[in-house]
This record gives C-alpha cells, structure tokens and sequence, in this order.
C-alpha cells in the first residue's frame, strides 16, 4: 500500500511539474519578447509603448501569426512547408479574379479557400505517396504557386504584364480592416484560431496522432496511426490558413497583389522555431509560435522605430533562426 501511495504522489508531483509555466519552452520565449518590450521602451517610450503601436505590432503579426499555426502543425510532424507566401498569393487573387469576373462572393470566397486546400493537399500527397522530401516538394510548389498568381493576373485578363486587382468585397474589407472597440478583427481572428488549434492539439485524438508522427513515424504507423491522412491534414489545414491570412492582407490593402506574401516564409518559420518547436519534428505548441510572431513583430517594429536599414532586419531575423535551431539542437543533445 505504501508503495502505490509513493506512486501516486510521484505521478502527482509529475504533473503538477508539468502544469507549471515557467518550466514549459514558451516561458523562455515569453521572458525574450518581455525583455524586447522593455529594452524599446527604454530607447523609444514616447512612441513604441504607445496603445496605437500596440495594436498595429499585433495587426502586423496577424497574417504570420494564422500561418504559424498551420506551420507549427507540419512542423510538429517534422515537415516544413516553403510555399505559404506562393499559397497566399495565388489564393487571394484567385479570390479577387472570381469577383472580378462577376461571380458571387461565396462561391469566391470558397473557391480561394479552395484553391489554398488543394495545393496543400497536393503538398501532403506528395511527401507521403510519392515520398518526395518536404523541403523539395514544397520548394517546387514555391515556384508553381507564384506562377499561378501571375498567370491569374496576365494570362487569364490578357494582360501584358502583372497587375494587382482592387478589392471591394465588404467581407474582405471587414476581415482586413474593421475593428471591435479598439481591438481589429484579424487579431481576433487570430486568437479565435489560436485557442482551436491549441484545443486540437492538445485535448483530442487527432492532436495526439501529430505529435506521434512527428516523435516516430514508424512507431505511430505500427500503432495505427494513418500517416498519410495525418500528414494530408496538416499541409491542408496549413494552406487554408494560408488563403484566410492573404484574404486578411486583401482587405488591409483593398488589393490583391501578385508579390502578396513574397519572403513571408521566412517570418512564418522562424515564428515557430523561435516559439520552441523542434525542426526534428514531435514538439512544438501554438501559443509558443505565436509568441514567436509577436517578436518577430517587435523586431520589425523596432527597426522601424530606429530607422534601422531594412536589410538588418533581414540579417537579425535570419541570426534569430540559427541561434533557435542551435539551442534546439543543444538541448536535444544534453537530453
């Protein structure tokens, strides 16, 4: 009897370990962009700590912030996906072709969302039939996908060269540029994803699998778990949220644009490596990524704010990611 209570409070004290804070990988992140806000606020208090550039860090991180969800998912089941900023492109000016061309902006609506899906479904199929590598699969689709864009806007309008193509949907506009009280609804919507995808991925079957793909594929496989599907799922969810985040940028700029998401790939992955997730796939959480988003964001913000050269960003954002993967890879070593 003594033996089974010590195991029970052992188990007890387990997960009272676990619950805490500070002990899980979003803590450290947490404490990194605390001390980001408090360094600008040092240098530029008048201007960075103020409630509108609050609320325009978080209506810049929103778009990478919906796409690092997606991305934290493949990323889990140690994939990557390259072609998120092509995606984006070519399912808003598919969305803005259909409502040019007259149709109705449900059908629009669906066939940008449409589009998103497919091409990560065509992603997921790929990687798991043909057994292509991730990088290579969604390196090509990188390229096919920012072809499609132009092909929308040149092809398609006889055209002779690229063209953005206005948006007046109110849909678009509202999910782009309206506001709740002070707070803007792509940051809601943002949010509103973050607490479902958080829920799936901890709280249900599905969410267990993704995890297990991802720690050993093999291992998951022999255990049932349907691979493909699983990995299916998390290039199409990913391309959805994709399409959702270009619908978000269309309504901000009441334009889609062909160069709409160029480069964003790279905030998208380092937002995700930088909230903790493990490139080897089997660890990563939501909330870490989109911690990762805010200090990509307050980067950004930052180097504005002290008008630092755009390519500097570029240089520290690019710092940020190896010096994440590196301790990443030393605390997988020191475990």
């Amino acid at each position: 009897m003594s033996d089974n209570h010590q195991d029970r409070e052992a188990n007890k004290t387990d997960l009272f370990k676990k619950k805490n804070f500070y002990q899980r990988p979003e803590s450290s992140v947490l404490l990194c962009l605390v001390i980001l806000i408090v360094l600008m606020g040092i240098f530029k208090t008048d201007t960075f700590l103020s409630v509108s550039n609050f609320f325009n860090m978080l209506k810049g991180m929103s778009s990478v912030g919906i796409m690092a969800i997606g991305m934290t998912l493949i990323i889990i089941t140690a994939g990557i996906d390259l072609s998120v900023g092509s995606i984006m492109a070519v399912s808003t000016m598919a969305t803005a072709r259909l409502l040019a061309e007259g149709f109705h902006p449900v059908l629009a609506l669906l066939g940008g969302f449409g589009i998103g899906v497919l091409l990560g479904v065509i992603n997921g199929l790929i990687i798991t039939k043909i057994k292509v590598n991730p990088f290579i699969t969604t390196l090509g689709m990188l390229s096919m996908g920012r072809g499609l864009a132009y092909f929308l806007t040149i092809v398609a309008t006889e055209k002779s060269v690229a063209s953005n193509i206005s948006i007046d949907n109110a849909f678009i506009l509202f999910i782009g540029g309206a506001y709740l009280g002070p707070i803007p609804v792509q940051v809601i919507i943002m949010l509103v994803l973050v607490v479902i995808s958080s829920f799936l991925l901890n709280y249900t079957v599905l969410g267990r699998q993704i995890y297990a793909v991802g720690s050993n594929e093999e291992a998951a496989r022999l255990s049932g778990v349907n691979v493909t599907k699983v990995k299916v799922f998390v290039y199409a969810t990913c391309g959805a949220l994709c399409a959702l985040a270009g619908l978000i940028e269309a309504g901000m700029l009441s334009t889609a644009a062909t160069s709409a998401g160029m480069g964003i790939e790279l905030d998208v992955i380092a937002a995700v490596v930088i909230g903790g997730a493990s490139l080897m796939g089997g660890r990563g959480s939501i909330w870490g990524a989109i911690l990762g988003a805010a200090i990509i964001a307050v980067i950004h913000n930052s180097f504005v704010q002290l008008r630092l050269p755009s390519y500097v960003q570029t240089i520290t954002i690019g710092a940020v990611i190896i010096l994440a993967v590196s301790l990443d890879q030393l605390r997988g070593k020191t475990k």
